[in-house]
């Protein structure tokens, strides 16, 4: 039995409420200020940079307040002048003095040179000119539901409702009583905001603990986290309501000492008794500062010692870092002798935390239905998503395996099944024979595996033989070369020690950033590259490598630079193969979990490396003749390296990825190929590229990118084609794919009018896809109750697998995937508090990760005639489910492909190939790729 609805964290105003104003202060930078400020930032710069940066940020001054007076909201991170435009909000006003200090820390932070003398006495004169008695709050009652609608009938708020809507209904919820479950509580506090981020957040606080006993169990380790809530304002194309999502998670701390990143920063929260600044008002909310490394020495950003902390007398309130970053830890049990309580945000490349990720969708629920009843009656649940009526599966290429009952079966059942299953996996291999054949036209399959371990190889040998059927196929039995002949195809592996060629990059001591590391990385290429060249005189028509290499955690924290993976890919690359990494033998885990993860990573990586050929089980469809049999499917995307990447060169690519029908090989292009390519060409071929001088400003790659669609959709004209792109990828060089430029069955490019979709292509198809990256779409759960009665009134939340329709809309809908193989995870697992499941056993396993899928949204931009939209996003969705993948793809097929194209978007230097199946871009400016805005439309 399936579920037939599911329930998303997403919210909208409740129809029967009028409006929803809310009495608040705020605050404008004069008009008149403008100029002198503007001059101020501007000064010392050449016209064409000064003519690039009208806009002037404030950034710094929202960190700074961020830090000290969390209270406040600013609602833009660039500065915006007139009473028209309010630049801060607050529920009362705050002292226009300590905002003067503010003010005169930006001003002295937004200097380009504060050493030259000029620049000195420009700043003097600045201040003369500004009146400080502009700065003056104003009581405002704001309309928190302001908002226009696009042509195509989107939502659009204002502006600043991205900050304060958020931030109104986060301060209910933190008003509420305690979360409580299972007789545990937790009490939430808000957190200070990001005003480029946008929306609202509340911590959970005082934090959870877990001991750990240490591996030499000589003690115990005590480990911190707390839940969060975020809240978002978001719209949906088409729709003139716009949404509040509310999505929940688990934020780490750190325990001892801090690793410092050489670039970015860590996240202090703070909580003190009272204010950080001399007579200022006690904060109610977490403040949020950053550390940073800057010049061998670590340092509050914004700090001393002629910083902008230094600047309003706050430095000394903080905990001195030189501490902090040896005892994380030291104060966050506080307040304390010193008056705060202190935590430093965990993440991801500080290595081990004891904590698992995330939340499982049972106690996901509990604490979002929980924190949405601060929102009523304002703001109502969205309608549950119904299952679309066309749920008939998509054909199977591939057979699925019988599972083994769990319980003793008697041996000649146990015997049959295991036959049959035997039987299976031949027919599975045949199958992926005759697809690797057809995707390499019929040529020998030869791989190269360079190993460190002969345990890893062997798993590797055994993989290719198992996915192929090889075992009784073998003519060739090392102890270098294996080949294997059969009706359909001959495969050559050939395998040799890596040696020196995986050691770290700079030995013993990780290469400096910049000419150092780049140095590194174009000598271990040079080195990758002629080892291969010698190997290919005995292995003529190698395609691919496996490679084994150590994995990130021994290049973790300061030993990033010395992780050698991408120049070996680089060397690989130059070489004419394409490259697949794995991993040898854990030995922290158990024996017998060891040698399964390790059989696991050799399967996975072995069928990795024949999809880089271009082999696929592209899925087939279920909808009948209401889909083109010749459809061709191409996505766009949009490959982006910065240049502070890891080889220290930025990359703007835009390529496409064509699947078209009858055509076993994956096809691709970019912009300098006249031709469309086999699929790996097309990803070695990305190691060469490094962003042209031509390409560096937005205006500038939106015309690149525009000019290369439009090219590419011309010469398909005459073919079915449905057209795929990620909205997070491409949207801010291709501004009509905004949710506020969508307009039903138009087409924009740059900055040209929307034209109809017939003009461009009377058999053309587009559809837009967007996934949870910031809380774009909405966390969401299938209600227990809704397969069994038996859960009515207890909050379980399960996962569901289909495509999912929207009561309100005919063009946008919603795709799930099921519960993925790799996280066997109860759905009623628990961090928060202590949970007891139906038999009656704890589900309380806060060291567990957690994993839910995300809600794809699929927008239906543009259809022909007669098109029903259901069935079109319906065949997007069943792009999902490829056979050949152990899981449901996280983007459909085509936008999968290109994707994994960014691993090969390497940027470096010219060198000298070593054949010239790639072809070589001349080195150019650096690019800085500005970090992607959220659609705010």
């Amino acid at each position: 039995m399936e579920y037939q609805q599911i329930r998303s964290a997403s919210y909208w105003h409740n129809p029967d409420r009028d409006a929803f104003k809310v009495p608040m202060h705020t605050l404008a930078l004069p008009a008149d200020w403008e100029a002198p400020i503007r001059r101020l930032y501007q000064h010392g710069m050449t016209p064409q940079q000064a003519e690039r940066r009208q806009l002037i940020p404030t950034k710094s001054i929202n960190q700074l307040m961020r830090a000290l007076a969390p209270d406040l909201l600013s609602v833009d991170h660039n500065a915006t002048f007139g009473t028209d435009q309010p630049w801060l909000y607050a529920a009362s006003p705050y002292p226009t003095r300590i905002i003067n200090s503010f003010v005169g820390a930006w001003l002295r932070d937004l200097q380009q040179k504060p050493e030259d003398p000029e620049s000195a006495s420009l700043l003097h004169k600045t201040f003369r000119l500004l009146d400080a008695s502009g700065l003056t709050w104003q009581p405002a009652n704001v309309d928190l539901l302001e908002q226009t609608t696009s042509a195509g009938g989107t939502s659009l708020p204002a502006s600043h409702l991205y900050r304060l809507l958020p931030d109104v209904l986060a301060a209910r919820i933190a008003a509420q009583p305690a979360y409580e479950h299972n007789g545990k509580t937790l009490q939430f506090r808000q957190v200070a905001g990001d005003a480029k981020v946008g929306g609202a957040e509340l911590m959970s606080w005082p934090p959870r603990t877990y001991q750990s006993n240490n591996k030499d169990d000589d003690g115990k380790k005590t480990w911190y986290y707390s839940a969060y809530i975020r809240l978002s304002l978001r719209t949906v194309p088409f729709s003139p309501v716009p949404r509040i999502h509310l999505s929940t998670g688990i934020r780490r701390f750190v325990r001892g000492q801090v690793w410092m990143p050489t670039e970015g920063g860590v996240s202090v929260y703070l909580l003190p008794d009272e204010s950080l600044i001399p007579d200022g008002p006690t904060p109610h909310r977490f403040s949020v500062a950053m550390m940073e490394w800057n010049r061998g020495t670590t340092d509050w950003r914004h700090g001393g010692p002629q910083g902008m902390l230094l600047g309003v007398s706050a430095l000394d309130q903080l905990p001195p870092v030189d501490r902090l970053v040896k005892e994380a830890d030291r104060w966050i049990d506080g307040p304390n002798d010193d008056n705060i309580a202190v935590a430093v945000s965990h993440h991801a490349a500080m290595g081990y935390h004891a904590i698992g990720t995330g939340l499982m969708p049972s106690e996901r629920r509990r604490l979002t239905e929980w924190a949405e009843q601060a929102l009523a009656p304002d703001f109502l649940p969205v309608p549950l998503l119904t299952r679309s009526r066309y749920s008939k599966p998509a054909k199977k290429q591939l057979e699925k395996r019988r599972s083994i009952p769990k319980k003793e079966l008697p041996e000649e059942k146990l015997a049959a099944i295991l036959a049959e299953n035997e039987a299976i996996s031949g027919r599975n291999a045949l199958r992926r024979r005759k697809h690797l054949a057809e995707a390499i036209d019929g040529l020998p399959f030869v791989a190269v595996v360079l190993y460190q371990t002969e345990g890893m190889r062997n798993r590797i040998i055994q993989a290719a033989e198992r996915g192929l059927d090889l075992v009784s196929h073998r003519v060739e039995d090392g102890p270098e070369t294996w080949t294997w002949r059969t009706e359909e195809i001959e495969v050559k592996v050939h395998a040799l020690p890596i040696g020196e060629l995986a050691a770290p990059l700079g030995g013993d001591s990780p290469p400096a950033k910049g000419g150092e590391h780049n140095q590194q990385i174009t000598s271990r290429r040079h080195a990758v590259a002629a080892f291969i060249k010698k190997l290919k005189v005995k292995m003529p028509g190698a395609q691919v490598a496996f490679v084994e290499l150590d994995g990130k955690e021994r290049f973790a924290k300061s030993k990033r630079r010395a992780d050698p993976k991408y120049a070996i890919r680089l060397g690989l690359a130059d070489a004419g193969l394409v490259s697949q990494f794995f991993r040898p033998l854990d030995p922290d885990m158990e024996p017998d979990e060891a040698e399964a993860d390790a059989v696991f990573r050799a399967e996975a990586a072995w069928l990795d490396g024949l999809r880089q050929t271009g082999m696929r089980f592209v899925p087939l469809h279920s909808l009948g003749d209401s889909i083109p049999e010749n459809l061709n499917q191409l996505a766009f995307w949009l490959v982006k390296r910065r240049s502070d990447g890891p080889t220290n060169r930025a990359q703007f690519t835009p390529i496409a990825v064509l699947l078209r029908p009858g055509q076993k090989c994956i096809m691709g292009k970019t912009a300098d190929m006249s031709e469309w390519v086999p699929y790996p060409q097309l990803l070695r071929s990305l190691t060469s590229h490094i962003s042209k001088a031509e390409l560096k400003t937005a205006a500038q790659q939106s015309a690149a990118t525009a000019a290369f669609v439009k090219k590419t959709l011309s010469a398909m004209r005459g073919s079915p084609t449905l057209v795929l792109v990620r909205a997070q990828n491409i949207r801010y060089r291709w501004p009509w794919l905004l949710n506020r430029g969508l307009v039903q069955d138009r087409i924009g490019f740059d900055s040209g009018p929307l034209q109809r979709i017939g003009l461009i292509g009377k058999q053309l198809r587009f559809i837009r896809v967007a996934d949870s990256e910031r809380d774009e779409t909405a966390e969401w759960w299938a209600p227990a109750e809704l397969l069994s009665e038996k859960h009515e009134g207890k909050q379980r939340g399960g996962i569901a697998k289909g495509l999912w329709v929207a009561q309100d809309s005919y063009h946008v809908f919603y795709s799930s995937a099921d519960r993925a193989s790799t996280h066997p995870v109860s759905s009623e697992m628990a961090k928060l508090t202590s949970h007891v499941n139906d038999k009656g056993y704890s589900e309380f396993k806060p060291t567990k990760n957690a994993w839910n899928p995300e809600l794809l949204e699929l927008v239906v931009a543009c259809m022909q005639p007669g098109d029903d939209p259901e069935k079109w996003a319906m065949f997007v969705h069943q792009q999902r489910l490829c056979d050949d993948y152990r899981d449901v793809l996280g983007l459909p097929l085509a936008l999968h492909l290109a994707k994994l194209a960014d691993h090969y978007a390497l940027p470096q230097e010219e060198v000298e190939t070593i054949t010239d199946t790639s072809s070589e871009e001349s080195p150019s400016e650096q690019l800085m790729l500005d970090i992607e805005p959220i659609d705010h439309s």
